[in-house]
């Protein structure tokens, strides 16, 4: 595992999403939730065509720009902000792997634009059904997995802090 659930939490989701006044507790664990099973909280930043942290395809990436974010410039300009210099002109996808509050501002916006309430914070179940229908790459993926890593990378995880 590359990344501390609850450091990542705290210092990379959280303040994404306060930058972006999206802050919730559902919004923060459904992401939680996405990094843990989409690449075991960082242990793999690539499989194929699925980049960084969330495994977000550059398809995918693409569509939140073309087709969301080009509706709300307001908001387009805050991740914007986020993207290096640089780097995202030569390179946007490249900053899906290199910088993680820009790809968490990207996975947010694939949740967002599906403009469907999220379930509870503390419901799990409801979070990874969410998940499955808004976001899962890989296409054997299921409910119960994200279920099950939920609790190995993060649940697991704080009951050995504490």
């Amino acid at each position: 595992m590359l990344f501390a659930a609850d450091e990542f939490r705290r210092l990379v989701i959280r303040n994404t999403l306060k930058s972006l006044d999206e802050w919730a507790p559902a919004h923060e664990n459904l992401l939680l939730g996405t990094a843990a099973q989409e690449s075991g909280m960082g242990l793999s930043l690539k499989r194929g065509r699925l980049l960084g942290i969330y495994h977000i395809s550059p398809n995918t990436h693409r569509a939140v720009w073309d087709k969301y974010l080009l509706h709300h410039p307001d908001l387009a300009s805050r991740v914007r902000g986020m993207a290096g210099q640089h780097s995202f002109i030569g390179d946007p996808h490249g900053e899906l792997i290199s910088n993680l509050k820009y790809a968490t501002a990207i996975a947010w916006l694939i949740y967002r634009r599906c403009d469907e309430v999220l379930p509870a914070s503390d419901d799990i179940p409801g979070l990874a059904r969410y998940w499955h229908r808004h976001f899962r790459s890989k296409p054997s993926a299921c409910v119960a997995e994200f279920i099950t890593n939920y609790q190995s990378y993060i649940v697991d995880k704080q009951e050995l802090a504490a």
